[in-house]
C-alpha cells in the first residue's frame, strides 16, 4: 500500500437507495446510456429508480440530469411500469356511494337555505316612508270621499246642469259618462296625494315608479296564470251570498251595451276598465296604501291589508273574495318589482278577461 493511498479519505458513504444493477452481459451489450421510458431498459427487466444522494435533493423537482443530457422523471418513469400501474389503478373508491349521497344532501341543504333566506328578505323588505300613520289615514279617507262625492254628487250635478240625464242617455252617452266619472275620480285622487305628500318632497327612491326595463313581465304572466281561480273564487263568494233582487251597481249599464252590440259604446267601455281605472286604483293601493303600511307592519301583512281595502273600495259583497284574492297577487308582483307598471298591466289584464267574459 502507498503512501498516496494512506492520505486518502476513506470513501464517502452516500445516502443513497438500493439500486438494482444490470448485469455485466447487458452491459456490454449497451452502447449508450439513453434510456426511454417504457422502452429497451423496460423490456430487460430494468425499473428506473430516482437516486436522491443528498438530503437536501429531496425536496426539489423530480426531474434530473445526470450531466450527460440524460434526463428523466421519476413520475413519467413510475407511470410507466405496469406493476405500479395496477397499484395506482386499483378498485374504484368504495366512498363514492357515500359521495354522491353527501352531495345530494348538501344541495338539498342550499336549496333550503336558498329559500328561507329569500322568504326571510321578503318577509323584512321595507320602503323607507317618510310620513306617519296620521298622513295615511288623511289621504285614504279623502280618497274615499272625494270618489264618492265625485261620482255621486259632483259628476251627475255638472251633468243636470248641463242638460242631461243619465236615465235619458243613450248607450254611447252612458258609455261616455262613465268614462268622465272614471277619469275626474282618477285626477281627484292624484291631486289628493299631490296636495297631502307635497311637503315630503323630494320622496325617496322606489315610490310611484313606472319602468318599461326589468323582468316584471314575467311576473305578471304568472300573475294571469291564477286569472281562473280569481274566477271560481267570485263564483264561490256569489253562491254564498244572497243575491239581491235589484241590478248590481257599475254592471247593469256595461251588460246593456254588451247586448246591444254597440261598438262605440263597448270601446269607451274597454277604455274605461283596461286604463283609467287599473291606473288610479293601483297608485292609490299599490303605489301608496301598500308601501306605507310597511313602516308599521311586515310585507306580507301589508300587501293582505291593502288587499282588503281594495276589495272593500268596490262597495260589492259578491266580489269581495276574488277582490281580496286578486289584490294578493297584484300586491306581490308590485312588491317584488317595485314597478307600478306591473301591477297595473296586470290589473288591466284582468279587468280585459271580465269584459271579455261578459262579451260571450
Amino acid at each position: 500500500m502507498s503512501s498516496t493511498s494512506c492520505l486518502a479519505p476513506p470513501p464517502l458513504r452516500l445516502p443513497c437507495g438500493r439500486v438494482r444493477l444490470p448485469p455485466p452481459s447487458a452491459a456490454a451489450e449497451r452502447p449508450s446510456l439513453r434510456f426511454k421510458p417504457g422502452g429497451a431498459a423496460h423490456t430487460k427487466g430494468w425499473r428506473l429508480v430516482h437516486i436522491s444522494c443528498f438530503r437536501q435533493e429531496q425536496d426539489v423537482s423530480t426531474t434530473s440530469d445526470d450531466g450527460t443530457g440524460f434526463k428523466y422523471n421519476e413520475q413519467a418513469e413510475i407511470s410507466g411500469d405496469p406493476d405500479l400501474k395496477e397499484e395506482d389503478c386499483g378498485s374504484p373508491n368504495r366512498d363514492d356511494q357515500n359521495y354522491v349521497k353527501g352531495d345530494w344532501f348538501v344541495r338539498t341543504h342550499k336549496i333550503k337555505e336558498n329559500l328561507r333566506e329569500t322568504i326571510s328578505r321578503f318577509w323584512n323588505e321595507r320602503w323607507a316612508v317618510p310620513w306617519t300613520g296620521q298622513t295615511i289615514t288623511q289621504v285614504m279617507f279623502l280618497w274615499i270621499a272625494t270618489f264618492w262625492l265625485v261620482g255621486s254628487w259632483i259628476v251627475p250635478f255638472l251633468a243636470h246642469a248641463a242638460g242631461f240625464s243619465k236615465e235619458t242617455l243613450t248607450h254611447r252617452g252612458q258609455a261616455l259618462y262613465s268614462l268622465v266619472t272614471d277619469i275626474t275620480e282618477g285626477l281627484a285622487g292624484i291631486a289628493i296625494l299631490h296636495q297631502c305628500l307635497g311637503r315630503f318632497r323630494p320622496l325617496p327612491p322606489g315610490w310611484f315608479e313606472f319602468k318599461l326595463k326589468g323582468k316584471w313581465h314575467w311576473d305578471v304572466a304568472l300573475g294571469c296564470l291564477l286569472f281562473p281561480l280569481v274566477n271560481l273564487l267570485s263564483h264561490i263568494n256569489i253562491s254564498l251570498v244572497h243575491m239581491s233582487s235589484g241590478p248590481v251597481a257599475g254592471v247593469s249599464s256595461v251588460e246593456q251595451s254588451i247586448v246591444a252590440r254597440d261598438p262605440v259604446a263597448m270601446a269607451l267601455y274597454a277604455v274605461v276598465v283596461t286604463v283609467c281605472a287599473p291606473m288610479w286604483e293601483e297608485i292609490v293601493f299599490r303605489g301608496f296604501l301598500l308601501p306605507s303600511l310597511t313602516r308599521y307592519m311586515p310585507l306580507p301583512w301589508s300587501i293582505l291589508l291593502s288587499a282588503v281595502a281594495f276589495a272593500l273600495a268596490h262597495f260589492n259583497v259578491q266580489r269581495v273574495l276574488p277582490l281580496i284574492f286578486l289584490g294578493v297577487v297584484m300586491g306581490g308582483v308590485f312588491a317584488r318589482s317595485r314597478n307600478l307598471l306591473a301591477s297595473t298591466v296586470l290589473h288591466s289584464l284582468w279587468n280585459g278577461f271580465v269584459f271579455l267574459d261578459l262579451m260571450k
